[in-house]
């Protein structure tokens, strides 16, 4: 069994496609819903670029007006030209190819101020009619600036824009709509994306738990509650981060990116490799980012590890540290903790607090660029003003998914650690409850042969012991504390595997019985009881299939009457760990809980040891009944509840020293009638 729960350091690569694998398996159930997340989201990231145009063309198409004259020794092929004289053309600028337009500012020859025309015999053709002053006569019409149409009264040039007004409120219309549309597919996106990852939350949560259950004994002699929990909580929780802030958002940044930057380029191509030179930057940015996150977010996690596991242990053990006055030393050390987790996560903060400011500053200086040549080329006549405005939009939107990709990163990160975490835990091999023989009678006969253990390696717990409890003997165990009892207990339900010899049940080595049916001939009554949450019915049947009314009759068996003086009777609340009952209450319950099973095999660990001397009386014809037809071990230091044994097994340092009944033991004069002395010599 791997220690690795010791720490929560672990801290692989950034990206392992094993582990991205094994990570899509969970998500393949809903691979429908995923693709439709995908869909919507390349639709959003559709809709994002389409806003900055329709700004473009609103600002070229009706705010501006449409043409300017260009000096050239013949007509242009394109522009709708008009002849001024002189070599001079007036062109619909807009219309004109971007590198001829290009050419001609290059060479001065495109006029930065621009006109609005109107030709002769057309319905417009009345203002400069009415309005002379207001424009200027051409050939075949009038042209006008727009300081001459600042002269026309605003109701006038309201009838004489007419066109453009409506074509801005078209424009506003469809912005609405699609404004609307990124509306309605955000929140379809965003309820689906979450939706399929609760799922594939509860499906992980689900999978951890129920292999948990099956781990065996030993595994939970290394692995810290608090660190367990992390696992089904916190670890599943940045598994969730990563499918839906970072998988889904990773293709609509991707074709977001590619999608601005075509645009860009056919906006204006010189600026849009001006805007690339930063990339550089960006990249060394994020890649210094990458480095300094990855080692503060590996000490976060650390530190939440650390407290968690000791907020477990401290809670659980509270009793323990109020008794002993030991709360200035347990807040002390949980202080130290406390202060390692603030300075992690103080360092996490001030790595995001520099990269956040480094990207807008470095955005802000992108689009400070973009103005300034923009705004020259503007004023040139070789670049639109809605070109420019729309290029400031798309400068801004470049640098959004890639300062979020940034910071996935730490989400990716984040996801591969708390999935590494979580597959070493599924890959701890588990106890296999399903495969292995069931008899068709079960005897409940027990056989050591010559059983040697250890819990580490060849620091012997049990060496050479040999025994045999014959189908319904009363067989107890005892010796000093240290000797092997309670290991004997734990092998013969199978949480350790015995390193030599062999354990047998009714001749059939105990490796090879199915192990959910082996268990489910044996009720255990430990010293220390454990309770669930829940009511006492429930606690006292732990399976379905057990009645009420076997329940009640197993608790009235066991002399378990104060049950029935509670204010809710059997359907009483038990706090956690049952704080609300006493230790003998919870005894008695343990004894009602082991007689509602009715097993083959029933093992007794000290369980008397809790209980007063009149309850342990008032049990004893009850133990007597229980045992009565079925095979019993039986562990006690209080020698007296086992004189009537069929067989008394004495250990010492992990050796069978002797066995035999009470007589015979007390005959014989070894280390039992040396015990005996100890407890009994004043009673004989």
């Amino acid at each position: 069994m791997s220690d690795h729960f010791q720490g929560d350091d672990i801290l692989g690569k950034a990206f392992d496609a094993q582990l991205m694998r094994r990570l899509l398996r969970f998500l393949r159930r809903y691979k429908g819903l995923f693709l439709v997340c995908v869909l919507l989201t390349l639709g959003l990231a559709g809709i994002e670029l389409t806003i900055p145009f329709l700004t473009k063309t609103a600002i070229d198409s009706f705010m501006t007006l449409p043409r300017s004259v260009v000096t050239l020794p013949d007509a242009p092929s394109e522009g709708s030209p008009i002849d001024l004289g002189e070599n001079r053309y007036l062109v619909e600028t807009l219309t004109v190819h971007p590198e001829v337009r290009r050419e001609w500012e290059e060479a001065d020859l495109l006029s930065i101020e621009r006109y609005l025309y109107i030709a002769q015999g057309t319905e417009e053709a009345s203002y400069p009619e009415r309005f002379p002053e207001a424009f200027t006569a051409i050939s075949g019409g009038w042209i006008a600036t727009e300081d001459q149409l600042g002269a026309l009264p605003l109701e006038e040039l309201e009838r004489l824009r007419g066109g453009s007004i409506s074509g801005i409120v078209r424009l506003a219309v469809l912005f609405l709509f699609v404004l609307l549309s990124r509306f309605v597919f955000g929140v379809l996106q965003m309820y689906l994306l979450q939706y399929t990852g609760q799922r594939v939350m509860y499906d992980m949560r689900e999978e951890i738990f129920a292999h948990v259950l099956r781990l065996p004994a030993a595994f939970f002699d290394h692995a810290p509650v608090g660190r367990l929990v992390t696992r089904v909580t916190s670890d599943v929780q940045a598994i969730n981060e990563m499918f839906t802030s970072m998988l889904v958002n990773l293709f609509r940044d991707a074709f977001l990116v590619l999608g601005i930057l075509v645009v860009m380029f056919q906006l204006e191509w010189r600026l849009a490799l001006a805007i690339l030179a930063f990339f550089p930057i960006i990249v060394l940015a994020a890649w210094q980012f990458r480095n300094r996150v990855r080692a503060a977010y590996r000490e976060v996690r650390k530190q939440i590890a650390r407290m968690n596991a000791y907020l477990q242990e401290s809670i659980s053990g509270m009793r323990i540290i109020q008794v002993f006055v030991q709360e200035k030393k347990a807040n002390d050390r949980f202080d130290d903790i406390n202060q390692s987790k603030y300075r992690a996560d103080m360092r996490q903060l001030m790595t995001f607090a520099v990269f956040r400011p480094l990207m807008s500053f470095l955005s802000s200086f992108a689009i400070a660029l973009v103005i300034w040549y923009g705004g020259l080329n503007v004023l040139r006549g070789s670049l639109s003003l809605g070109a420019l405005t729309a290029f400031v939009q798309y400068v801004r939107m470049l640098f959004e998914p890639v300062l979020r990709l940034s910071e996935g990163y730490n989400v990716l990160q984040a996801a591969m650690a708390s999935s590494e975490r979580i597959f070493r835990l599924l890959d701890e091999r588990q106890e296999d409850p399903g495969r292995g023989v069931t008899l068709d009678a079960f005897q409940a006969k027990i056989e050591f042969k010559d059983v040697w253990f250890a819990y580490n390696e060849e620091d012997w717990i049990l060496k050479g012991v040999s025994f045999v409890a014959e189908p319904g003997q009363h067989v107890a165990i005892v010796g000093p504390t240290g000797s092997g009892k309670t290991t004997i207990i734990r092998i013969l339900l199978r949480m350790y595997p015995i390193q030599k010899g062999q354990i047998l049940i009714d001749g059939v080595p105990l490796e090879e019985l199915d192990l959910g049916y082996l268990r489910s001939q044996m009720a255990v009554v430990l010293q220390d009881v454990f309770m669930f949450s829940g009511d006492i019915m429930d606690n006292i049947k732990l399976r379905s299939d057990i009645s009420d009314d076997v329940a009640i009759e197993a608790a009235r068996f066991v002399n378990a009457d104060f049950v029935e003086e509670l204010p809710d009777g059997y359907h009483t609340e038990v706090k956690e760990r049952g704080v609300t009952l006493s230790v003998g209450e919870r005894q008695l319950l343990s004894f009602a809980r082991a007689v509602a099973f009715d097993p083959s095999i029933l093992v007794l660990d000290e369980a008397t040891a809790s209980i007063d001397s009149h309850t342990e009386h008032l049990i004893q014809n009850s133990l007597r009944k229980i045992m009565r037809g079925r095979t019993s071990i039986v562990i006690a230091h209080r020698l007296s509840t086992i004189r009537e044994a069929d067989n008394i097994i004495v250990l010492h340092q992990g050796t069978l020293l002797e066995q035999g009944t009470h007589d015979e033991l007390l005959e014989h004069d070894g280390l039992y009638a040396a015990l005996h002395s100890l407890q009994f010599a004043e009673l004989d």
